[in-house]
């Protein structure tokens, strides 16, 4: 999956930096500051809802905005998502042109 998600980033121009889960991702972002970051939901060491909380625990990434692209389509992790500050969520399989097109609305 993060291969495919690379593939359609790339394609459409985007610098892409990948993680293989939250906790990598946490020290990912200790080194760059991205436009937007995407996260799935269902991931090893650290989900991305955790993800998310502590992301926007870090006042300096509060602002990043974040796509949530995952199989999860449960009312209650929803609102978690939206709790935590997730900016967007998309449902796998995804439409590359329609995920480029949410992070250009996103993106500053």
């Amino acid at each position: 999956m993060r291969d495919m998600l690379r593939a359609a980033l790339a394609g459409a121009g985007f610098d892409v930096v990948q993680a293989e889960d939250g906790v990598h991702g946490l020290e990912v972002l200790a080194g760059c500051d991205p436009d937007v970051i995407v996260t799935d939901v269902n991931m090893p060491r650290m989900d991305g809802l955790t993800f998310i909380e502590q992301l926007r625990a870090n006042a300096d990434k509060r602002a990043i905005p974040v796509l949530v692209l995952t199989t999860e389509n449960d009312a209650q992790k929803k609102a978690r998502a939206k709790a935590a500050g997730a900016t967007g969520w998309i449902v796998k399989p995804f439409d590359p042109k329609k995920l480029v097109d949410a992070i250009n609305r996103v993106a500053p």
